[in-house]
């Protein structure tokens, strides 16, 4: 009889099987959702834009009057992540899942503000960098729920129910991807990523402000873009401006781009998409992790 493959997770700086069970059913990302997480890629054993990730994640306890411990930096993650990825023979590339949460204690108010950490891998089936999608996403609207633009909306916390439903949604309509909207009616995101419009040579994009999640992906698209001399707007982006678009493209850490094929009944082009995925792999190539 075959002995099932163990899988090794990282859960506060050491290495356990993800059958060890070290969750408890107090704990605060399961009762309350008081948790953040960060996706994040690994390209031929580097741990991608990991500084970004870091500064993000920082950011979100800050925000979250979380204690940052003195040692909780970019390598020495980086490190605990090539170390898994190892322990679980993932010689290439993963996505890595980093979840932080506040300790168990309390109930709205905690106890403590310090905090634990989970680290996850698993396999991807996209191998030695970034690939453009072949056949272009078809997308739709998540109207049900509007995002609420305020200190919360640009972290990825473990309040995700509006992802959730989005995704339901989207599966339920047969689609590719759905757009999330905000209170005022704009476009957001999707439900993973950020959105990128291109007219006319120029890329458009929702604006922080507007309440998308500050994607790691999403500042590099825009790096890259004031690299080669290319206009990048951060913006209100109405609906009329999806359908005025020459392409849309979805960004995120783990997958890169997507390019978008069709909204409604209009069909768009990837050439710019596929421009920023070749950016993209020149950072790869190079060995930019950071």
């Amino acid at each position: 009889m075959e002995v099932a493959k163990d899988t090794f997770c990282n859960y506060n700086g050491h290495i356990i099987s993800i059958y060890e069970p070290v969750v408890s059913f107090a704990n605060r990302a399961f009762r309350y959702g008081d948790a953040l997480f960060e996706t994040i890629r690994v390209v031929n054993g580097k741990v991608m834009f990991i500084n970004d990730h870091m500064r993000r994640i920082k950011v979100g306890m800050t925000i979250l009057r979380m204690n940052v411990p003195s040692d909780f930096n970019a390598d020495n993650i980086s490190r605990l992540i090539l170390n898994l990825t190892k322990e679980n023979k993932l010689e290439n590339d993963a996505r890595v899942r980093l979840t932080i949460f506040r300790n168990d204690g309390g109930f709205y108010t905690p106890k403590s503000n310090d905090i634990s950490f989970l680290i996850e891998t698993e396999d991807l089936d996209e191998k030695d960098g970034y690939r453009l999608n072949e056949t272009g996403y078809n997308i739709e609207v998540f109207h049900d729920i509007k995002k609420h633009k305020n200190k919360l909306s640009n972290l990825k916390t473990g309040n995700a129910m509006l992802y959730v439903l989005a995704g339901i949604y989207k599966k339920d309509i047969k689609m590719d991807d759905c757009l999330i909207v905000n209170e005022f009616g704009n476009v957001c995101e999707t439900i993973s990523s950020n959105v990128f419009i291109v007219k006319n040579g120029a890329l458009y994009t929702p604006a922080l402000t507007e309440g998308c999640v500050d994607g790691v992906m999403r500042k590099q698209i825009i790096s890259i873009a004031q690299q080669n001399r290319i206009l990048c707007y951060e913006i209100s982006l109405a609906f009329n401006a999806l359908m005025n678009a020459d392409e849309i493209f979805l960004t995120n850490a783990v997958k890169g781009l997507r390019w978008v094929g069709q909204y409604k009944m209009k069909n768009y082009t990837n050439k710019m998409s596929g421009y920023f995925t070749e950016k993209l792999n020149e950072l790869v190539s190079v060995g930019v992790s950071n």
